[in-house]
């Protein structure tokens, strides 16, 4: 039987089943069981807010005009557009001038949070607790000094004061805003006149609908059954799990609360997270759920009790991100936050690819030439071991006329041709798998990197040159994929035909079939695969002259 040809088939049709899945369905996480709430965790959560009260107030400011109206604060940084409300003291629109919404609109930023009509998603804060700022009935306007605050040039750091008074008790909401970052410090200053002792407890929460992508109408474009549907939902960090990613469907099940020690909570989407941050020495309690009778998801965090003395002063601050997913910023946040960047089960290999991709981009200035860098780099490491393939691959290619006519010698008998191939094998010393072994040893590589240019939001809207304005979207005129369809022809001429007619005809159309699926995948993805192609090509003819050399001073 000649079941060493049957694995390399089932082995590329597993990795175009998991290329495609993986593209199709861009959300895998694991799923929640119905009883997660933890068994030492308060019920204090209650005293957060309940969203109900705030409807009546948020929805007569929903509408788009609503960002420039007098009573909100409008906040401008080099990095971040963000419009807070004093009601509250929410930040309740953020935009990212760096990011643009789309190819046609660069002068419109991309919009990550907003309270408009057609989508709501902002972030909550403020103080639960014996003496706290905000009720499940209310909750407080702050007072503010202007409603126009801009970073300046030679500024690096930005500071936005709201104001209560509370009694002898004067409450600062400071929010900081810093040059380059994406990160706002969200601070409660609490001055304590009174004859009491102050205490309350620090909230945040992101409260969002449950729109898609296509809903909010993010990205744009018509969908395709190949579209990229990438993960939409919670993502946070427990004791049990480093990284747990909750779907909204997920949600909609049960809710899930637990106690952890410092942690984050964040919704994530393709490209950007927004993520609460409390201090890492506090025991923070939080709380995921669909809030009752609404439309509404709300991921929230609680400290514990903040007690502060009578004529004293004290604070309690937390970080709220609301940005692209960067490793680097996200991981010196707080750890495992980076994992919002979701390489799955080979992480560990597509971090240092990722590294060493943005460590090419630093000198050739072009992702799409920064791809391509890595990938000669990765073919070069395996050059020995592909080497040993193509090899094997070129022993077998030789054997070709004598396993033909074995197949005619022996027919329909499979039992027999199989035994006869075994012997032909051992005879001219030739490893079956000798091809197979080594490029299936490189394949988690070769899928690292696909992980890397899915999900890499330095290729969002980056050119590579002439018609490719953009490689995180397909090809506008498809003469990459052709490419490579014509690329992946040359590469199968190459390769030993299967002795099978069946198994030759497939490995013959899977050109035809990768070059389909390719016509809709991310431009920088097809030119990784193209790239890859014809080095391999580059490196087959080498090797190929290279063994006929050596059967020539041989003879």
């Amino acid at each position: 039987m000649d079941w060493q040809k049957n694995i390399l088939i089932v082995a590329i049709f597993a990795v175009c089943l998991l290329l495609f899945l993986r593209f199709q369905d861009f959300d895998g996480h694991t799923p929640i069981a119905t009883n997660t709430t933890s068994s030492n965790s308060s019920s204090s959560a209650g005293a957060i807010p309940n969203f109900s009260s705030q409807t009546s107030v948020t929805n007569n400011v929903k509408s788009e005009t609503s960002i420039i109206a007098p009573n909100l604060i409008n906040v401008k940084t080099d990095s971040l557009l963000v419009t807070i409300d004093p009601y509250g003291g929410d930040i309740i629109s953020v935009s990212l001038p760096e990011h643009y919404a789309s190819l046609e609109n660069p002068d419109k930023p991309f919009k990550l949070l907003e309270r408009t009509e057609n989508h709501f998603y902002v972030a909550q804060s403020g103080l639960v607790g014996i003496n706290g700022t905000d009720t499940a009935e209310s909750r407080p306007t702050f007072s503010f000094d202007s409603t126009q605050y801009e970073l300046s040039e030679n500024e690096n750091n930005l500071v936005v004061d709201l104001v209560l008074h509370q009694n002898d008790v004067k409450i600062i909401k400071r929010f900081t805003f810093t040059r380059g970052e994406y990160a706002i410090n969200v601070e409660y200053i609490v001055q304590n006149k009174s004859q009491n002792t102050w205490s309350a407890k620090l909230y945040g929460r992101i409260v969002r609908d449950g729109k898609t992508h296509d809903e909010v109408n993010q990205y744009h474009t018509k969908k395709n059954m190949f579209q990229l549907n990438p993960f939409l939902g919670v993502a946070t960090s427990t004791n049990e799990e480093n990284y747990k990613k909750l779907t909204f469907d997920d949600i909609n099940k049960t809710s899930l609360t637990f106690n952890h020690q410092g942690g984050w909570i964040s919704l994530v989407q393709h490209y950007f997270v927004s993520a609460w941050i409390p201090s890492k020495e506090n025991q923070n309690q939080y709380t995921i759920q669909k809030i009752p009778n609404s439309e509404y998801y709300s991921l929230a965090f609680e400290t514990q009790d903040i007690l502060i003395a009578t004529n004293q002063e004290g604070s309690v601050r937390a970080t709220f991100y609301a940005g692209p997913k960067d490793t680097v910023k996200l991981e010196s946040l707080s750890p495992y936050l980076d994992l919002t960047v979701d390489y799955g089960m080979l992480w560990w290999i597509s971090k240092p690819l990722f590294a060493l991709m943005k460590f090419i981009h630093q000198f050739l200035g072009n992702w799409g030439l920064a791809i391509i860098g890595l990938t000669l780099i990765v073919k070069l490491v395996f050059y020995k071991l592909s080497k040993t393939s193509y090899v094997s691959m070129a022993k077998m290619k030789k054997l070709q006329p004598k396993l033909a006519e074995l197949k005619e010698r022996y027919g329909e008998d499979r039992q027999r041709f199989s035994q006869e191939m075994m012997k032909l094998y051992k005879t001219e010393k030739v490893n079956p798998l000798g091809g197979c072994l080594p490029l299936l040893i490189q394949m988690p590589v070769f899928m690292a990197l696909y992980f890397v240019l899915m999900e890499a939001v330095e290729l969002r809207h980056a050119p590579f040159f002439g018609w490719i304005t953009d490689l995180s979207v397909k090809d506008p005129l498809f003469i990459l994929p052709i490419l490579y369809g014509i690329s992946q022809w040359i590469t199968m001429k190459f390769s030993p035909q299967p002795p099978d007619p069946m198994q030759a005809k497939i490995m013959q159309m899977l050109p035809f079939v990768f070059t389909f699926m390719f016509l809709f995948f991310p431009s920088g993805l097809v030119l990784y695969w193209l790239t890859n192609n014809i080095l391999q090509i580059i490196q087959q003819q080498i090797i190929t002259k290279q063994i006929e050399k050596a059967d020539a001073k041989a003879k």
